[in-house]
């Protein structure tokens, strides 16, 4: 796999990893039995999931892993994520040719680890830096915008407005107690949070494909935090992402600028040299 598409679909691979996180009852007999948190979850769905908004907005860190397909294509990640402002990423994906792939975004910016074969044609560069906010002002886009909720919050912010969200029951996930809800949403409500312009063109993409809804499950364990997410997304494809070690420190830096390739200034370079100037 070439360095450019290596770039390009670890880049991408990461994007759909972004785009797409106990306390029983109180003991004694004198007065009446408290529900549980479970309960709680599995009976009051609107203040439930707001107070997992609020949990989860607390938390510093997590750990994600990902698993999903995207256009037929099995996709696969893991990672951790910093909470703090801005909002940093380190994740490593698994690419189609059975290689690994390490990207890391702080705020709008994605810098894709490059392949120890391809550093000496870098000038021994280690990383390839892309811009979101650079690349959306040429599109006439927000993308940073499209990458501030990150964090485990967005789809318990989908699930929150969104109307027919169900309790499916009580399920362990990962050794930790949970709610399981779930509810199926039509694609405008779960792309609302978009740039008005990208929001146009993904629901276009979605459109084509025939996908009209878009189903989201979600479970919360006993400290309002989301344990996993999953979304189906009809022919388009499917996500499944675990959140675990809450709290967990992390550092994710971004990369010297002395190891690290500008890739809109090498696209610039060679546009310059094919147009002579």
């Amino acid at each position: 796999m070439s360095l450019w598409k290596r770039t390009t679909v670890v880049a991408v691979y990461a994007v759909t990893a972004l785009a797409m996180a106990a306390c029983g009852s109180v003991p004694g007999s004198d007065g009446p039995k408290q529900p549980s948190v479970l309960e709680l979850l599995a009976t009051d769905l609107k203040g439930s999931l707001q107070k997992t908004i609020d949990a989860t907005e607390k938390s510093d860190s997590v750990t994600l892993t990902m698993q999903g397909t995207a256009d037929t294509e099995k996709i696969s990640a893991r990672g951790v994520i910093d909470l703090g402002d801005p909002v940093k990423v380190e994740m490593t994906t698994a690419l189609p040719d059975g290689t690994q792939g390490t990207v890391r975004m702080i705020g709008a910016v994605f810098f894709v680890e490059i392949p120890a074969e391809d550093r000496a044609g870098m000038g021994g560069k280690r990383w390839m830096k892309l811009d979101l906010t650079a690349a959306g002002e040429q599109a006439g886009m927000n993308l940073t915008k499209q990458f501030e909720d990150v964090d485990p919050t967005k789809q318990v912010k989908t699930l929150l407005a969104t109307e027919g969200v169900t309790v499916v029951g009580e399920e362990t996930v990962n050794g930790a107690r949970t709610v399981h809800y779930t509810v199926t949403a039509p694609v405008a409500a779960h792309l609302k949070h978009l740039d008005a312009k990208m929001r146009s063109g993904v629901e276009q993409q979605f459109a084509k494909q025939g996908v009209k809804e878009i189903k989201i499950d979600l479970w919360v364990d006993e400290q309002y935090r989301p344990r996993r997410v999953g979304m189906v997304m009809g022919k388009m494809g499917d996500l499944t992402i675990d959140y675990t070690d809450y709290g967990k420190p992390v550092n994710i830096q971004t990369p010297p600028a002395a190891e690290t390739a500008d890739f809109a200034e090498m696209m610039k370079g060679l546009s310059d040299l094919s147009t002579g100037n």
